[in-house]
């Protein structure tokens, strides 16, 4: 029987992933398969690399547990590096496979990748699998596979939420993880297989929110799963609202992004885990808001369906013109150099550790499309380097929804970064954490 390829994206995960299962379900070898993308290390056009460091270690990091969950249900993760256009028909063609299981992703370069494999003769089987909500399940139309006609997505996010709200809709429950997989198959020697780039020593701050170089913080659905669990087990679902802007600190929000982003964890997973809380210890605010920001997740996710490559060109889907780059202001903004003290130490924390609060994001984001008057395209380059959480349908999404150019019915967000100083940092504390000095 021909081997049947699984190919990891940015699903990195065993329980409740669907396209793994379906490739197990063909009852052949089956051969697991992750690429490295050269594309990853190349200059953006905006001066820096695709993907910086703090990303490149966590991703590390979540391969490295995959591989060992792999071989725990006697199975092998083979590593390539090269784009997936390249490296796996040559794979396919060396082991004798013609069919490829994968997770649907439904933005511009992802989706291109599909394409390129199908013309290349090879059988992709694509499975959506991102989402809280089943796309079947939602009280509108929606295209189910990337560019289908889709005619009933709301504009704006607040309708979507109230018409998921008052359908009732349930998500799926996840999938269980499969016990052990069909026997892995011996591949030919090949000159592109690796274990990945070679990933920088983690940095040695101590004040980070998101300590990833520690155990307890570290990629991979292992981390992820024990994290999920510390978290219900302190009841921190009850506080989330109160909390979620703080600045800094481990416990202010869940901190399930990093892993939702790489696929270490699946939202539904998540989900289920924070009902069976509720059930438990009962439902508030802050776990309700839980679910109003899973469903923030699922609304870029569909917005990615129903508008595709639009979401990337320059208007968005207003068409506003973007202005004039400053590109020693942005360069100023990258360093935390622009002599406004809250922008200055967010970007900072940002550059040292890869992660910065919901907050925050919005703070530095706000300041560089209108106080800098920067393109907000670098704005988004420079955070899907940076972050150890990028995932590419919210970092686009909330970029558009801030420069006026997504879902924002009011046409874009400015944040007034002394009065966002004001009502989150009155002390200073995190000012002068991270910019050295006492702050007034």
């Amino acid at each position: 029987m021909l081997p049947v390829i699984h190919w990891f994206r940015s699903d990195l995960r065993l329980a409740d992933n669907a396209a793994l299962l379906l490739a197990c379900s063909k009852g052949a070898p089956l051969l697991p398969v992750y690429c490295h993308d050269p594309r990853d290390d190349a200059q953006t056009r905006w001066g820096f690399l695709r993907v910086g460091p703090h990303r490149r270690r966590f991703q590390s990091d979540t391969l490295a547990d995959l591989r060992l969950r792999l071989l725990e249900r006697g199975s092998a993760l083979i590593e390539l590096c090269g784009k997936a256009s390249d490296s796996l028909p040559a794979l396919a063609q060396a082991v004798g496979a013609k069919t490829f299981t994968c997770e649907a992703i439904a933005a511009p370069e992802e989706l291109a990748e599909v394409e390129a494999l199908r013309a290349a003769g090879l059988s992709m089987e694509t499975v959506w699998q991102s989402s809280l909500l089943a796309t079947a399940s939602l009280p509108f139309k929606i295209a189910a596979e990337p560019y289908e006609p889709s005619t009933g997505l709301p504009a704006f996010f607040t309708p979507f939420r109230q018409a998921i709200e008052r359908a009732g809709l349930v998500p799926p429950l996840p999938l269980p993880a499969p016990l052990s997989l069909p026997p892995p198959l011996a591949t030919p020697s090949s000159g592109n297989a690796s274990t990945g780039p070679q990933a920088s020593p983690p940095p040695t701050e101590t004040c980070s929110s998101f300590p990833y170089w520690k155990p307890e913080y570290a990629g991979g659905e292992t981390a992820a799963l024990a994290h999920l669990r510390g978290y219900l087990a302190r009841r921190q679902p009850h506080t989330y609202k109160a909390t979620r802007n703080q600045l800094s600190g481990t416990s202010f929000s869940s901190k399930l992004s990093p892993w939702l982003a790489t696929g270490a964890l699946s939202a539904r997973t998540a989900y289920a885990a924070l009902k069976q809380f509720e059930a438990e210890q009962g439902a508030n605010e802050g776990t309700y808001w839980l679910w109003f920001e899973l469903l923030w997740r699922d609304y870029f996710r569909f917005l990615h369906l129903e508008h595709g490559s639009r979401l990337y060109a320059a208007g968005g889907l207003s068409g506003a013109p973007v202005p004039a780059h400053d590109a020693a202001a942005f360069a100023g903004w990258c360093r935390g150099e622009t002599g406004e003290p809250l922008v200055d130490a967010g970007m900072r924390e940002l550059a040292a550790t890869g992660y910065l609060s919901n907050r925050l994001r919005q703070v530095v984001a706000s300041f560089l499309i209108y106080d800098l008057a920067c393109d907000w395209r670098a704005g988004a380059a420079w955070f899907e380097a940076q972050l150890v959480d990028y995932d590419v349908y919210s970092n686009q999404g909330n970029w558009l929804y801030l420069a006026g150019r997504g879902t924002d019915p009011r046409g874009g967000r400015r944040f007034n970064p002394r009065k966002q100083a004001e009502e989150h940092d009155p002390a200073g504390r995190y000012r002068s954490m991270w910019l050295g000095r006492e702050i007034a």
